[in-house]
């Protein structure tokens, strides 16, 4: 069976995730390259709100993923190799530095990201402080 990388942060986790995930599932055993703490403060400035050990153990329960491994913010061929890895997928919003035969992009599912999610939150918030 092929083994299907899907790299995430997965910071507030939520469906779009899911639908990446069960797409992935369809290629082959999925392996989730979830992007490390410290990594995401190196390159998005802020510590996630669920810490990567939590993380990890969300995605491991869900039934589309086999497998978690800790990664860097961007996957390259190196990485693919060192993992036995056969397919990367990602979001048309990929940025990782792989073979085009080893990549196959989705198209993101549209208005949900942990960008809008904490956006929101953020806004729930502040209403809630300033009454």
């Amino acid at each position: 069976m092929k083994r299907i990388l899907v790299d995430m942060s997965a910071t507030l986790i939520h469906h779009g995730h899911i639908r990446l995930l069960k797409r992935a599932s369809s290629h082959g055993q999925v392996v989730v390259a979830l992007t490390t703490d410290d990594e995401i403060l190196k390159i998005k400035g802020y510590e996630p709100e669920i810490p990567f050990e939590e993380r990890q153990e969300i995605l491991q329960a869900m039934r589309y993923v086999d497998e978690v491994i800790p990664a860097p913010w961007l996957i390259d061929n190196n990485f693919l190799a060192e993992h036995n890895i056969d397919l990367l997928v990602h979001g048309d919003d990929n940025s990782n530095h792989v073979d085009k035969d080893k990549l196959l992009i989705f198209p993101r599912t549209q208005g949900i990201s942990s960008t809008i999610l904490r956006s929101r939150v953020l806004k729930v918030a502040s209403s809630l402080v300033s009454s």
